[in-house]
């Protein structure tokens, strides 16, 4: 059968296509970020403990990061379109499980369900992007993406906010079964299929199992150790497993005849670079999407739907800007961008490390939000677009799957250690007195996290990505390339 034609960015189909991929990632970005809104009424609800409310957040991103994998690996040999629309009907489901739970455990439960759903349909939507539009069109498309799919993860505490003081906190995840059902239809209807035919005919098993137990055992220790201190056995055993959980991982991807993370990819130095960059990017803002609504309701004294609305700059800067991020990377190269753009986002990590009690939104909050919006703006797109760009388009689902866990990877521990790191102990994260000075270290370090990143882009990202041609790239990334390096451009 043949492939179908790639399409243009102002094309009818291309809007669809764009839209159903972005409406499809901000379900799985939303809930990335909006039940850190609705955790006090989830506990009362509820009757839950700390414990139980982290779990409630730890669950939904664990299996996600530990998945994701797959889900890209999927998507390429059984068809993106169908892995995408797999996931967006499995996360409806769990969504309306979520809503309907009648205690903590299990809504922890539907959570985790919910993270699956997720882990198949954010590569996927990515994967789908970078197969169906013209080459000269993907950077416009993929800056797009990230724009409208941001409005997910600023747009979280917003939404969160007004649903829980409008109605109930159930509505955060009930509001998510018309929006899939929405994407179904529309993905149906006009998003084309792809696959890569040289895909792998068996699944890694034993890599999924590795990944899933390496970050399981790092959260779960890192998670405890505040309150049971770092010698405790639990903690300790949690440690241990999770670091020879990944060291197995990644021996078990050497010798796989059929990985799930073909090792060669990393030859590519901007795919590396890329990636290295989203991990240090993607930590930071972790921390800052768990800790900053959290600071401004516990310390500051705002609402949970002012505080929500606090971030809508965030979400303005990267619908208006995004897109055109993407174009400038597309012409002058993605280092410029990547490099400048987690320096402006330091920047303002530094002004919201001073957010304090009492604070103004207009002169305390509200400029350093907008100089965090234009940062991220100016490096998603770019950052995004080497990631996926800098191998074959026959790997876009492995491409994206990677780059996607790193990202959630990076979150997840981040959530994990930050307050840890940032001097927790055995505090209190809604207690002000306790709060307060750990969130403003936790800022710091996120700041240093992002001068970090912009380090790395400066001295790893090139300043133009070549256009692959078969004589430059793998036929199989786990066999030898058809030259002796995988080329990257210089």
């Amino acid at each position: 059968m043949a492939e179908p034609a790639l399409i243009s960015y102002r094309s009818s189909r291309g809007r669809w296509v764009l839209l159903a991929t972005v409406l499809g990632s901000s379900l799985a970005f939303i809930d990335a970020t909006v039940v850190n809104i609705a955790l006090p009424q989830i506990g009362r609800s509820l009757d839950a403990d700390a414990a139980g409310l982290q779990w409630t957040i730890n669950g939904y991103a664990l299996s996600l990061a530990s998945l994701i994998l797959l889900g890209g690996s999927l998507g390429d040999r059984f068809g993106r379109k169908r892995v995408f629309m797999i996931g967006i009907t499995w996360f409806a489901t769990a969504s309306l499980l979520c809503g309907l739970a009648p205690g903590i455990e299990l809504l922890i439960g539907a959570r985790v369900l919910q993270g699956i759903g997720g882990a198949l349909l954010t590569p996927g939507a990515l994967a789908i992007l970078e197969a169906s539009f013209t080459r000269e069109d993907r950077a416009r498309a993929i800056g797009a993406w990230s724009g409208l799919g941001g409005i997910g993860g600023a747009l979280g505490p917003f939404l969160g906010g007004w649903l829980v003081e409008a109605g109930s906190w159930r509505y955060i995840f009930l509001i998510n079964v018309p929006v899939a059902a929405l994407v179904l239809w529309v993905a149906a209807r006009h998003v084309p299929e792809s696959r890569n035919p040289t895909a792998a005919r068996r699944i890694d098993a034993a890599g999924v199992v590795l990944g899933a137990v390496g970050l399981g055992g790092l959260t779960y220790g890192f998670t405890a150790w505040p309150m049971r201190g770092p010698g405790d056995p639990v903690v300790l055993l949690s440690l241990a497993v999770g670091v020879a959980g990944l060291v197995a991982f990644v021996l078990q991807e050497r010798r796989s005849p059929e990985p799930m993370v073909p090792l060669a990819i990393f030859r590519n130095k901007s795919f590396a670079g890329a990636n290295l960059v989203t991990l240090l990017v993607y930590a930071a803002n972790g921390g800052v999407f768990f800790l900053v609504v959290v600071n401004l309701q516990v310390v500051a004294g705002f609402s949970p739907l002012v505080s929500g609305i606090a971030m809508l700059p965030v979400t303005v800067l990267m619908l208006l800007l995004s897109a055109r991020s993407g174009a400038l990377g597309q012409r002058i190269g993605p280092r410029i961008p990547m490099t400048a753009g987690p320096l402006l986002c330091a920047v303002a990590l530094v002004l919201m490390s001073m957010i304090g009690p009492g604070e103004s939104y207009l002169t305390g909050v509200f400029p350093a939000v907008i100089i965090f919006g234009l940062g991220l703006s100016l490096l998603v797109a770019p950052l995004t677009a080497t990631a996926l760009g800098s191998l074959d388009d026959a790997y876009a689902g492995i491409a994206s799957g990677v780059n996607n866990a790193v990202a959630r990877a990076a979150s997840l521990l981040s959530v994990a250690i930050l307050p840890l790191a940032a001097g927790l102990g055995a505090g209190n994260l809604t207690v002000a007195d306790q709060l307060h000075p750990i969130y403003r270290h936790a800022m710091l370090i996120c700041a240093g996290l992002m001068v970090g990143g912009s380090v790395l882009a400066f001295f790893l990202i090139p300043s133009r990505l070549a256009a692959h041609t078969p004589a430059d790239t793998f036929c199989d990334p786990c066999s030898p390339p058809l030259r002796q390096t995988v080329k990257s451009a210089q």
